[in-house]
């Protein structure tokens, strides 16, 4: 899955992942197993700081626990990107995420910036989506009430 750069020497960086590595990273339908530590690593950094809408992560060891805490939060995660977009070390991925929990799907459409190292690896990532209007609209008079606030806001 990762980009193939060789070595590079003390004097010399590495550039970011090519726009086809980071889609097939932030790919997982339903069903698929999540990307495992190694595959994280080769794309993440050791002092990665991760950044959402619900925590904040620095390390990498903080990453991969939050990663595998949504995975063994949810029956099923799906992950689909649909456009990557990359200019020098920054990088910007919109996707879809599907979250089942107890027989109900939580769909969050979203977009991830992530910036690169002079290793090519990211050393910030940043998720930016509503996590309020998917996760509490569905919700039975708490969904009335986020559409009305939505609407008071919006309108």
């Amino acid at each position: 899955m990762r980009f193939s750069k060789g070595v590079a020497s003390c004097n010399q960086s590495m550039s970011a992942p090519s726009a086809e590595d980071l889609a097939a990273l932030f790919t997982k339908p339903y069903g698929a197993p999540a990307p495992s530590e190694a595959q994280w690593r080769e794309f993440y950094c050791d002092d990665v700081h991760f950044t959402d809408p619900t925590q904040e992560k620095h390390g990498i060891k903080a990453y991969l626990t939050a990663q595998e805490n949504l995975i063994n939060r949810c029956d099923d995660v799906m992950l689909m990107p649909a456009d990557v977009a990359i200019s020098g070390n920054v990088a910007f991925i919109e996707w879809t995420m599907g979250l089942k929990i107890k027989n109900v799907e939580f769909v969050y459409p979203g977009t991830s910036r992530l910036r690169f190292n002079k290793d090519g690896l990211i050393n910030d990532h940043r998720d930016y989506f509503d996590f309020v209007g998917p996760t509490f609209g569905p919700v039975p008079l708490l969904g009335q009430f986020v559409r009305w606030m939505y609407g008071r806001f919006v309108a």
